[in-house]
């Protein structure tokens, strides 16, 4: 069975990268180091900091193998290659609900750069399906949890 295919700009990929890096050259010492002090301390079954050591790097661990998994099964996309006001991953559109003067800006990117608090969303997310492919003056039903909407594209840019 083939991996999956995680779609990132360039960007991504690089931010990813440097994550990697931050993640086995110093998180990754730090704690083989804290759980060298907390051996120190004797008796390991009753050691707490030693539990709380061996949980972190547990978590870093599976943090290095997510984002390698990620990196070797990359597919980045150039959004020079769709239409400039065509929505697609690596642009910022502007939308506008109907029916209210309530606009949003979003960044459409790859599952991996997702940050829904910086106005990143996946590709994959219901309101990014909906609106990839479309372009500026298009209205798009999207389709959510609290019931379906319409909005209008306002503005497709590249995003920086």
């Amino acid at each position: 069975m083939a991996e999956k295919t995680y779609p990132m700009t360039l960007a991504e990929k690089e931010q990813l990268e440097q994550e990697l890096e931050e993640l086995k050259l110093v998180r990754r010492p730090e704690v083989v180091e804290r759980i060298k002090i907390a051996r120190s301390y004797g008796d390991l079954s009753e050691n707490s900091e030693y539990d709380a050591a061996k949980d972190e790097q547990a978590f870093v661990e599976g943090q290095i193998s997510t984002i390698e998994t990620k990196l070797r099964n990359a597919e980045i996309i150039n959004s020079d290659a769709v239409a400039k006001d065509e929505v697609a991953i690596g642009k910022t559109v502007t939308v506008k609900e109907v029916g209210t003067n309530d606009t949003d800006v979003y960044s459409i990117v790859g599952a991996a750069g997702a940050d829904v608090f910086a106005g990143k969303i996946s590709n994959e997310s219901p309101l990014a399906h909906a609106l990839i492919g479309k372009k500026t003056g298009d209205k798009v039903e999207i389709d959510s949890p609290a019931g379906s909407y319409e909005v209008e594209i306002i503005k497709v840019e590249k995003t920086l």
